[in-house]
């Protein structure tokens, strides 16, 4: 990287913005410099925590990004910590502006990008060479966890170099739900997502058999077939028909022997960067997210969509607030449209539970400087980058547009990056300020940090530091790594999740209706 200019001690966004954001801890007293400012603190301001610049009265608006992200309950001084205890989350009217701010696509770099990964030879691109156990209902889920077990207990994966492993895909639900309702037909859904998944060679359906979710309604009503080349139903078992846990064991991995030779045939080659389907995610996040490692990624997206790929952003609950700006960016107010209905659909949701959207940020998120939602969600929208928004997808369903898109997706992590995976996602892109550890199998997961002293303190689970941004290293300097280390992890280079073993367990089916 480039000698970084000097670091300063606080970050002034915007002009217009009423605060600033502490870019190291900063002591009671101390007299900091903002523009033409010299801020004297009135208490202890925290990494990623804000301070006023100027007077701010009870009831107007706090500024950060040049948007709104609270209004003051109180009088607020220069020099006053701006957070919770000052701060509240009002509604405010948002202008939709749609496709008044469309951008216009970016120009085709002169120099192409590759990557070694799997063509299937239709359609899909792998990243990864995975076999899927994929469990029908949580009655099945230790059963496929033995099935991996005793499989890899045995040394027949060394004889297929080109395999990257088998995943059990488990899960808690499956039955107690009605039949060919929403929750079944969005598992249903959501599991041929990850069937299908162009890092998923081969699979097996394993259930108990008197479940709700049935292996045949999947099969039938996602029109599955095996995509190793032989075009069959994929291998069904089924724990009461094989006469308990152990027979259906030793099924499992009989049918994984059966199925090695084939998916052991497909070796990585050179394929262009528009092949690869980028997932998002923004989780344990702090003041800085919006600052550092969520622009970074922004950049990396708008270099992928530049080179023809696509770029995913979820978590619908942490949009919030901010999607007048993405619906401005629409390439047509059809596509706008679709972003509101489901906000609109959030209000209702979350209301006949009596909850509030702004419970989120959680109290990690608050520890780490983030204050409302509105905040948040200003920050978090930086991971899509600059570029036109080309669609708006439910859940776990497929992504075939080009550029950026939104999925709606609960702010949850597991949740979200689940039906981003589902969605077709090959590699993912996870930002974090206070220590996330997610992983996603069979999806790479690439963990970006926003402050260095987090990077430092969990140096095992980082896989870029985007927090040398606050050490002055421009914010396009980080982006362009973070993309060249996508073309690095999806040729096949491990991340620290995937080297800590992560990934398996974070499979969380979004679950919308009642258990019965």
């Amino acid at each position: 990287m480039n000698q970084p200019a000097a670091a300063p001690l606080a970050i002034h966004l915007r002009p217009e913005d009423n605060v600033a954001i502490a870019s190291r801890g900063l002591r009671e007293g101390e007299e900091i410099p903002v523009g033409k400012l010299a801020i004297k603190l009135n208490v202890r301001i925290g990494l990623g925590h804000k301070f006023a610049l100027k007077a701010i009265s009870k009831g107007s608006s706090i500024l950060k990004y040049g948007q709104i992200i609270g209004f003051a309950s109180e009088d607020i001084f220069p020099g006053d910590h701006v957070h919770v205890h000052n701060v509240s989350a009002d509604h405010f009217s948002r202008d939709y502006a749609f496709c008044s701010d469309c951008p216009p696509p970016l120009p085709k770099p002169a120099e192409e990008k590759y990557f070694m990964g799997y063509d299937r030879g239709d359609g899909r691109y792998g990243t990864r060479n995975y076999i899927a156990i994929i469990s029908t209902v949580n009655c099945s889920a230790s059963t496929s966890k033995y099935i991996t077990e005793k499989f890899n207990r045995t040394d027949l994966l060394k004889q297929y170099t080109n395999v990257d492993g088998v995943v059990a895909i488990t899960h808690k639900a499956g039955c107690a739900m009605q039949y060919g309702g929403p929750d079944h037909n969005q598992l249903d859904l959501t599991l041929a997502g990850f069937g299908r998944h162009a890092n998923v060679a081969a699979y097996i359906l394993l259930g108990l058999g008197c479940e709700t979710g049935q292996a045949m309604h999947l099969i039938e009503n996602q029109n599955l077939i095996q995509l190793d080349g032989s075009k069959k139903r994929p291998k069904v078992i089924s724990i009461q028909e094989c006469g308990g846990i152990r027979k259906a064991v030793d099924a499992g991995v009989q049918a994984i022997a059966e199925l090695l030779p084939r998916v052991n045939q497909f070796t990585r080659s050179k394929l262009t960067a528009d092949k690869i389907i980028l997932g998002t995610n923004c989780g344990g996040s702090d003041g800085n997210s919006g600052i550092t490692a969520n622009p970074a990624l922004g950049v990396a997206s708008d270099i992928l969509i530049s080179h023809g790929g696509i770029s995913i952003i979820g978590e619908t609950t942490e949009i919030y607030g901010a999607e007048h700006l993405l619906t401005r960016r629409a390439i047509s107010r059809e596509v706008g449209q679709k972003l509101v209905d489901r906000i609109k659909w959030w209000e209702w949701y979350t209301g006949i539970f009596g909850a509030e959207i702004n419970n989120n940020p959680s109290p990690g998120n608050k520890d780490g400087g983030l204050t409302t939602i509105f905040e948040k969600s200003l920050g978090a929208i930086a991971k899509g980058g600059s570029t036109a928004l080309t669609d708006v997808v439910g859940y776990s369903q497929p992504v075939k547009t080009k550029g950026f898109v939104v999925m709606d997706t609960p702010g949850y992590d597991p949740v979200s990056m689940t039906g981003i995976v589902a969605g077709g996602a090959n590699v993912l892109v996870f930002t974090t300020g206070r220590g996330s550890v997610f992983g996603c199998k069979p999806a790479p997961s690439i963990k970006v940090a926003t402050n260095s002293p987090m990077y430092h303190h969990m140096i095992d689970d980082m896989d870029i530091n985007a927090g040398v941004i606050l050490d002055g290293v421009p914010v396009e300097e980080v982006g362009r790594e973070i993309f060249e280390e996508i073309l690095a992890v999806a040729s096949g280079k491990k991340t620290k999740s995937e080297l800590n073993g992560v990934g398996e367990e974070e499979f969380a089916p979004w679950s919308i209706g009642p258990t019965l």
